[in-house]
């Protein structure tokens, strides 16, 4: 199974319909959705996964389980039964965040630091969830260091996790490479739920290698999908013994038209530039001719003049199935 990873202000659901649509994904989970104390709007929850009306699934007909973060118990297992009678086919929650404000407020990799804060929000959400519906999570290594990277994984599962999503790096690693596969195995040779191996898988061979080291069956992908939008069906490609055929630049260009007008339609025209151009910089550690697009549009402000430009590069209008 392969899983696009939440990554809060990258992979929203924009991001989400073209990936989707490209191939090869098996499952989303959002970006988090913040709890702190009180109910959620449903506007919040709508806005941050709009899929909730369609199914909770992209487009392409690909399951979206929307994320919770925060740190009170009681009220992450009042809003993950809001989202249960929405109809979300899981809740998920996010003990791996590693940005600093959110940290700072008590959630995300911060609490990692202790396993029993850990058990005490999983036991209250699943109690809280109908016993169809799984409570699944997604963690860390730690917080500074790995020492209680076991425990927390133990707390997550006895207390009623279904699932365990592992980042093998601690927060204070951030991104930096590399991502400490051989801990992936410890994880899910100590619990009793299945583990989903996660951390720089970008390419097919780092695939099949973080399966092997890890022992995991699923595999999470963030910034992978995001660089090489067709990794996941280049995965698929190679399971399947076939020779990976893979996306050109000029067979990527018509999606960008369509993934502007999205994000035109959800962000202020202000924003609409730099959310592109966010993607298009990550595309140029994969594709060397996105540079010379990101350098034209690189202080373009006008959301028309981005548009006009991306429409003329999806020619014809067709912007993929």
């Amino acid at each position: 199974m392969i899983i696009l990873a939440p990554m809060e202000g990258l992979v929203d659901a924009p991001m989400r319909d073209i990936l989707t649509r490209i191939g090869g994904i098996d499952r989303c989970v959002s970006e988090f959705i913040r709890v702190t104390e009180g109910p959620l709007n449903k506007g919040t929850i709508l806005r941050i996964v709009p899929e909730a009306l369609s199914g909770w699934a992209t487009r392409a007909g690909v399951p979206v389980h929307p994320q919770l973060l925060g740190s009170d118990p009681h009220w992450l297992g009042f809003n993950a039964a809001m989202l249960a009678d929405m109809g979300a086919p899981a809740v998920d929650l996010n003990f791996g965040c590693p940005a600093k404000t959110v940290n700072r407020h008590g959630g995300g990799a911060g609490l990692l630091r202790d396993p029993e804060v850990l058990a005490r929000i999983v036991t209250a959400v699943r109690a809280a969830v109908p016993a169809g519906i799984p409570v699944t999570a997604k963690m860390r290594l730690g917080y500074s260091d790995t020492s209680l990277a076991l425990d927390c994984a133990q707390a997550l599962a006895d207390s009623g996790a279904a699932e365990i999503a592992v980042h093998a790096r601690t927060k204070v690693d951030g991104y930096k490479p590399p991502a400490h596969w051989e801990w992936l195995a410890r994880i899910r040779e100590t619990v009793d739920v299945p583990v989903v191996a996660n951390g720089d898988v970008w390419s097919p061979e780092d695939y099949q290698r973080i399966r092997d080291i890890s022992g995991c069956d699923a595999v999470m992908i963030g910034r992978g999908l995001v660089v090489c939008p067709d990794l996941a069906a280049q995965i698929r490609q190679q399971l399947a013994g076939k020779d990976i055929a893979c996306m050109s630049w000029h067979s990527l260009q018509p999606w960008f038209a369509d993934f502007f007008r999205q994000t035109r339609e959800r962000v202020a025209p202000r924003h609409a530039p730099g959310r592109f151009k966010q993607w298009l910089a990550m595309l140029t550690q994969q594709f060397p001719e996105a540079r010379g697009l990101f350098d034209q549009l690189r202080r373009e402000t006008s959301a028309d003049v981005v548009s006009a430009t991306l429409g003329r590069l999806a020619g014809d209008g067709q912007f993929g199935p």
